[in-house]
């Protein structure tokens, strides 16, 4: 398995990745990235151009995973301050003035679900973000009460697979939805 972050001449890879749909409903990874009625306004075409405007801008918007050079998930990880919808947010809003990364979704191929890949995306962020000068990094998972949860709700990951990466629980302003951190030494 090989992870890369996503810049422009791994577009393809993406596209390839996230298939005519763009991975969920016409998402492109926007969701975190503008107003919820942009959102819909844009779904689908829309917001696959603006991710790539994002991507051709130089802005890289997170990570690849490879298996044998076949793109088969995605993790998005960025300074927290690229994510609008998280300033926004009253459950997700910053716990302190500290600068973080935030890692705000996934998407892993069905054939490579329930596999562990999510730990392994995580992992690939925190090195990521140590290699380009980040201290902290941020997730917002679920802890879903009823089991089992489907794939398509959990796209920001689950509770479980942050603390086996080695993320601490922060803060909990809803029941299913923690603020967890990962500390780079």
């Amino acid at each position: 398995m090989e992870f890369h972050p996503l810049t422009l001449d791994r577009w393809p890879d993406f596209e390839e990745l996230f298939g005519v749909r763009g991975a969920c409903g016409g998402c492109w990874c926007m969701w975190w990235r503008i107003k919820r009625s942009e959102f819909e306004k844009e779904k689908g075409e829309g917001n696959r151009k603006a991710m790539k405007a994002f991507v051709e801008s130089g802005t890289i918007p997170g990570i690849l995973a490879y298996d044998r050079g076949k793109p088969v998930a995605w993790c998005s990880v960025a300074p927290r301050e690229e994510f609008s919808v998280l300033a926004r947010s009253r459950i997700l809003s910053p716990i302190d003035s500290r600068s973080v990364w935030s890692v705000v979704c996934f998407f892993v191929e069905r054939d490579y679900r329930n596999k562990g890949l999510t730990v392994r995306l995580l992992e690939a962020a925190i090195e990521y973000v140590k290699e380009n000068g980040g201290k902290i990094v941020e997730g917002y998972p679920l802890e879903p009460k009823k089991k089992p949860w489907p794939a398509v709700f959990s796209s920001t990951g689950l509770f479980a697979a942050f603390k086996h990466a080695g993320f601490i629980e922060c803060i909990r302003r809803s029941e299913t939805r923690p603020v967890m951190r990962h500390y780079i030494e």
